[in-house]
């Protein structure tokens, strides 16, 4: 008899009892789209936490990728001196976690100890966006399609490395490859197995055209709950990898080869379940929200770019002929497009091929459905699909670089009327951070060229 995934507290509290689960991870995900909290005992948890919440420190949602305390930030900085946040558990993310014995797993919303939300926490960006929805009779589904590089050494012998020379789980483009599949066989059905029994519903594994790259689907789920299981998939899979003494990475742009992509599933339906894209009469099955909602989405791809694209090395992914979209155009089945429309009836939904494997989920889902109604709400006429190559279309490209994505959001009325003045300086903030940092830094490719030549 198989142990369900999903627990209750009940459940939990009668597992606990039993001595069956010790631990409870209480986590959210922070602004750079990691997991980060805390373990708990879980007879703690049982008696306190689960109630009123556990404590940590502001400065989760206002640091660099190093950890690094970054100045300027309004919520959290040296001047406020570094407080509290209260993560309070989502009991409807309460879950096994297969691969850590005796554990169990809970996703947790942020708040401040006067009880108001942290409105920059990206659930609750997410969450914001899902209420507008709702107000107008309607439910988002989603599903994000994460691609990773599979390495033979260990996390601890890759840093050591410094991350040069390692060795890729394949020698060749082995896309839809099962002899090359094979041999990374026993990592990739660990990860199924895991993600299985910690509530996700996986569907299936191929592999992908860089060296070592492969992709593991999971159905669809409203979007809040794609978003959820996305954060619990990446973080586990790293884990997974670690215990068999080998690494992957999301890292969008690893090399010069393709880069790692997460394709946005989005699709609506109305409070019963019926879908609110589709309609058999309509050109291509389309119907007039989904035609508003997707002229919003296009119309908005480049001041939005930057809660698709949030790192420097996104931009590196955004290569012509690389199955990375450059041109902002949609299409029918078309995946040289930024946004692909594909299915009928229920699985009538818009791809939105810009992300990549370095992306917050909750973020680019926000994004979308923040874009869509823009363009709903204001009447956006979308024009014609394009047809064939959209890389030599000659059509307006995405900004292709990180600054460039930041002075667009930095204008976007689109980002301030839908987050709010200050989840979009959160935000450029924690860009601009990144691009002071990426500006000061010194990198082999420059010494390369300029030590001796120079």
């Amino acid at each position: 008899m198989t142990r369900p995934a999903m627990l209750s507290p009940i459940e939990l509290r009668q597992l606990v009892e039993s001595g069956d689960i010790d631990t409870v991870v209480v986590a959210f995900t922070d602004m750079q789209g990691r997991l980060v909290g805390k373990r708990v005992a879980a007879e703690h948890f049982v008696a306190e936490v689960a109630e009123h919440g556990v404590e940590c420190c502001s400065y989760l949602l206002a640091v660099d990728v190093e950890m690094n305390t970054v100045p300027g930030y309004s919520i959290a900085d040296w001047g406020t001196g570094y407080g509290d946040l209260v993560l309070k558990p989502d009991f409807a993310t309460l879950r096994r976690i297969p691969w850590l014995p005796g554990t169990a797993h809970v996703l947790a919303d942020a708040y401040w100890p006067d009880g108001g939300p942290v409105t920059v926490a990206p659930r609750q960006i997410l969450a914001a966006q899902l209420q507008r929805l709702a107000e107008r009779g309607l439910v988002a589904y989603a599903a994000t399609e994460l691609e990773f590089l599979v390495f033979e050494e260990s996390y601890r012998q890759a840093w050591a490395d410094g991350y040069r020379g390692l060795t890729a789980g394949t020698d060749y483009n082995a896309d839809y490859g099962l002899v090359a599949g094979t041999r990374l066989e026993p990592l990739l059905r660990d990860i199924r197995l895991g993600m299985t029994g910690a509530g996700l519903r996986c569907e299936g594994v191929k592999g992908e055209c860089n060296n070592g790259q492969q992709e593991i689907t999971f159905r669809y789920e409203e979007a809040l709950r794609a978003c959820d299981n996305h954060s619990v998939y990446k973080s586990g899979a790293k884990e997974i990898a670690d215990r068999h003494g080998k690494s992957l990475t999301f890292m969008a742009k690893f090399d010069q080869r393709e880069g790692n992509s997460c394709h946005v599933h989005l699709s609506l339906r109305d409070t019963e379940g019926a879908p609110v894209f589709a309609d058999p009469d309509a050109p291509h099955g389309m119907s007039a929200l989904f035609r508003g909602f997707l002229a919003g989405v296009l119309a908005t791809l480049p001041e939005l770019t930057l809660c698709y694209a949030p790192n420097i090395n996104s931009y590196k992914r955004f290569v012509g002929g690389s199955f990375a979209p450059t041109a902002i155009a949609w299409g029918l089945d078309n995946r040289t497009c930024a946004l692909r429309v594909l299915g009928s009836g229920h699985s009538m939904r818009v791809e939105c091929r810009v992300p990549g494997g370095d992306v917050n989920p909750y973020l680019a889902v926000a994004a979308l459905i923040a874009a869509g109604l823009h363009g709903i709400d204001n009447r956006l006429e979308l024009p014609g699909p394009v047809d064939g190559d959209a890389y030599r279309a000659g059509l307006p490209h995405l900004p292709t670089t990180l600054g460039a994505a930041v002075e667009l959001f930095a204008e976007s009325a689109v980002a301030r009327k839908a987050f709010g003045d200050e989840v979009v300086a959160h935000y450029l903030h924690g860009a601009r951070v990144e691009l002071d940092a990426f500006n000061a830094a010194v990198t082999d490719w420059e010494r390369v060229r300029g030590f001796e030549r120079f």
